[in-house]
């Protein structure tokens, strides 16, 4: 009834008709809305109408993009690429390039990037099928492209440098280009299969083939795990390695890939565990390192870099990377029987390695410090300290004659510290050891190194130049006074009742790459200073040989009591390895004690005469000289000489001429042996400097010279005359 009312009134002849111009038409509709656009178009600002133009054409060629999935591009593609990269590159199948929604997919099968002219292989890059989706504004902004997701079948990527190290496959562009530094897109998850990887880098002396796959993952917390294993060498020094990468599940927030790898070399092992950012993101990484094997050296030998050798090790470290640093934190573990910790980095500024370290050591052992100086660790390992004595010629030599390892040197610089609390040596009070070790450009300085001993305190600074050849070494050996009672006791010098103090100092330069070369042809001079003290008289009565004060004090049960030294020099010139005796003089109360002869590093023969003359009229003195002979690892004392026979001789023949008693007088010492003035003897000058204490020139001090032929060469009757010249003495 409603819509026939309506109907009426919509017909209601009374009611007058619209005008023609408001009766609406489709047609006209349209053009009024489209005119209104217009006209609200036109009324927004100009900047906001050119970023709405801007958003529509992009949002077209998205939607071109997506629905044709940029296969048209394959061609353009392979031109452009080909023009920046200046390489062939081609696809052979499918091909797509678009967003998906908003991260870029790039698909291509039978891809081909060409290799650098001068590579041992015609491809770059070349793999079945490449998928990936990556996210658009790392191409714009950072240095690194981010993928969030890769996948490649039957991949190969050849990894180069040229032999002159100046370029690499790499580097596109001009050939000869100078090679920039691997920096590889940051990947998030990836599933390889068949994929191979191959590197070469000449200079290293390092090659490597390693195969990738990817299997599921058994733990679900991670989508997939990426299996390699691969062999390779390194400086000629075979190595396999094997491990995998699991990467983390979609589902999973926050997750972190998890990386495990375990190289190895004969007895060196490599063992890396913990996280990455990324697939294959270094920065920020969170890794364990366990490294062990039976010598530090040989693992350090697969980067060129010299090391001292060491007995077996095992070491953990925390492992990261930053910038171009590789960084070894909380770094501890064992080497022999002793410890050490601290910190360690490695880098390449300039391309050239550069090694950085500060290590602690609570407790080193005497064994372990023969390979820092030369001694063999297998040896030490199996004999002790026998292990550093070696029969050469027939006679024991104990300079290590280990050569230093020059062409290494050359390879990397180095800025270490290293601190020492305490070393475990029976003999040896030796405590806070303190060394800073600099290599730049082949020159090493170990400067200061430092350390405690029998409460002395020894500074030196050495230095090895390996620019030219032969090597040349120069030694500063300084040692503060220091107790003689203290540093003597383990030789069975007492403390109680001595109170005299040693002072020394060692100034010497020799030429050649093993210790015992460099000391072989060194020169310069050592000098140790007894400045005034006191000495148990035991200890001067028996170098004396003053039999009768000896027999005397020890019925008396005066063996203990303390002699007065009033000064002493200990002095040598050293000439081409030779040292000789520049002087040997100690002034005391009742003695003066000379010394004459010398030692050679040469072969490390010892050849040394100690007599004392008495101050005091002294019976039964026998005046004869005490010799010192033998080698460094195997001295020896002479006390019956020649002259005591002599005297024991005329003692005979005096009992026999006249009686019993007058035998005794071939024993007595007049005691007209003249002081010493101290002055020169403090200072540690030579020979010709020093003067009796009235101010005379003392003419029983040599002239710090010895015969230069100690080699022993000739006949039994030449050698004999050769040593007498050698010992030179009285």
């Amino acid at each position: 009834m409603t819509g026939v009312v309506r109907g009426m009134a919509d017909a209601d002849p009374l009611r007058p008709a619209p005008p023609a111009s408001e009766v609406p038409s489709r047609a006209g509709g349209v053009h009024h809305y489209w005119s209104q656009t217009r006209e609200r178009w036109r009324k927004l600002p100009l900047p906001v109408r050119i970023l709405l133009w801007i958003a529509g054409v992009l949002f077209a060629l998205w939607l071109i993009l997506f629905i044709t999935k940029g296969r048209f591009l394959k061609h353009p593609f392979e031109r452009f690429l080909s023009s920046r990269l200046e390489r062939p590159v081609g696809v052979d199948g499918d091909f797509q390039l678009y967003f998906a929604p908003i991260t870029i997919k790039f698909l291509a099968e039978g891809m081909r990037v060409a290799n650098t002219p001068w590579a041992s292989r015609p491809e770059f890059f070349r793999a079945d099928l490449i998928d990936m989706r990556i996210a658009p504004l790392s191409l714009i902004f950072g240095d690194k492209y981010r993928i969030r997701w890769l996948e490649l079948r039957n991949a190969a990527t050849d990894l180069e440098w040229s032999r002159d190290g100046k370029s690499n496959s790499w580097t596109f562009g001009d050939p000869n280009k100078k090679g920039e530094p691997l920096n590889l897109p940051l990947i998030q998850r990836a599933m390889l299969a068949g994929t191979t990887l191959r590197y070469r880098d000449p200079r290293m002396q390092l090659s490597t083939d390693i195969r990738f796959d990817t299997v599921k993952a058994q733990d679900t917390r991670f989508a997939s795990d990426i299996r390699f294993q691969g062999d390779g060498s390194m400086r000629s020094r075979p190595f396999t390695l094997r491990g995998g990468l699991l990467s983390p599940d979609e589902t999973v927030t926050g997750g972190k890939n998890s990386l495990v790898l375990h190289a190895r070399s004969g007895a060196t092992n490599l063992e890396v565990s913990g996280t990455l950012p990324g697939a294959t993101q270094i920065e920020g990484a969170d890794l364990r390192l366990t490294a062990y094997g039976p010598n530090l050296a040989l693992l350090f030998d697969f980067l060129g870099v010299a090391i001292p050798e060491t007995r077996a090790y095992r070491f953990t470290s925390a492992l990261t990377k930053q910038d171009e640093e590789w960084r070894f934190t909380h770094l501890k573990g064992r080497f022999g029987d002793s410890d050490l910790a601290g910190r360690m980095t490695v880098s390449l500024p300039g391309n050239r390695l550069l090694l950085r370290a500060n290590l602690t050591t609570q407790t080193l052992d005497i064994i372990d410090v023969g390979p820092f100086i030369g001694y063999d660790p297998q040896r030490l390992e199996a004999q002790g300290k026998a292990g550093a004595i070696q029969t050469v010629g027939g006679a024991p030599r104990v300079l290590p004659d280990a050569p230093l390892r020059v062409e290494a040197l050359r390879n990397f610089d180095a800025d270490v510290r290293y601190d020492v609390r305490r070393i475990r040596a029976p003999n040896v009070p030796i405590s806070n050891v303190s060394l800073t070790l600099a290599l730049q450009r082949s020159l090493l300085t170990l400067s200061p190194l430092t350390f405690d001993m029998s409460g002395g305190h020894v500074s030196s600074d050495i230095e090895i130049n390996a620019r030219g050849t032969p090597v040349r070494t120069s030694y500063d050996i300084r040692l503060s006074p220091t107790p003689m009672g203290k540093l003597l006791g383990r030789w069975g010098v007492e403390e109680s009742g001595t109170t005299g103090t040693i002072k020394a100092r060692v100034q010497m330069t020799g030429l050649g790459d093993t210790v015992h070369e460099s000391l072989g042809t060194s020169n310069g001079r050592i000098a140790v200073i007894l400045p005034a003290g006191t000495m148990w008289a035991r200890n001067v009565q028996l170098s004396e040989l003053d039999i009768g004060t000896f027999i005397t004090k020890m019925f008396e049960k005066k063996l203990k009591e303390p002699v007065q030294i009033n000064c002493g020099l200990i002095a040598f010139t050293v000439r081409n390895g030779i040292a000789a005796a520049d002087p040997i003089i100690i002034d005391t109360k009742k003695n003066v004690m000379l010394g004459r002869g010398g030692f050679s590093f040469r072969n490390e023969s010892l050849d040394l005469a100690f007599r004392a003359d008495g101050k005091k009229f002294s019976l039964f003195s026998g005046q004869s000289p005490v010799g010192i002979n033998g080698y460094f690892a195997k001295p020896g004392i002479d006390v019956i000489s020649p002259e005591l026979m002599a005297r024991g001789g005329a003692a005979a023949a005096l009992g026999i001429a006249a009686t019993p008693l007058a035998s005794v007088l071939a024993f007595v010492d007049v005691g007209d042996a003249k002081s010493a003035a101290c002055g020169p003897v403090l200072a540690g000058a030579t020979a010709a400097a020093q003067r009796t204490k009235g101010g005379e020139p003392r003419d029983d001090v040599g002239r710090g010279t010895t015969a230069k032929d100690e080699e022993g060469k000739g006949s039994g009757k030449e050698r004999k005359e050769q040593k007498k010249k050698f010992l030179g003495i009285f």
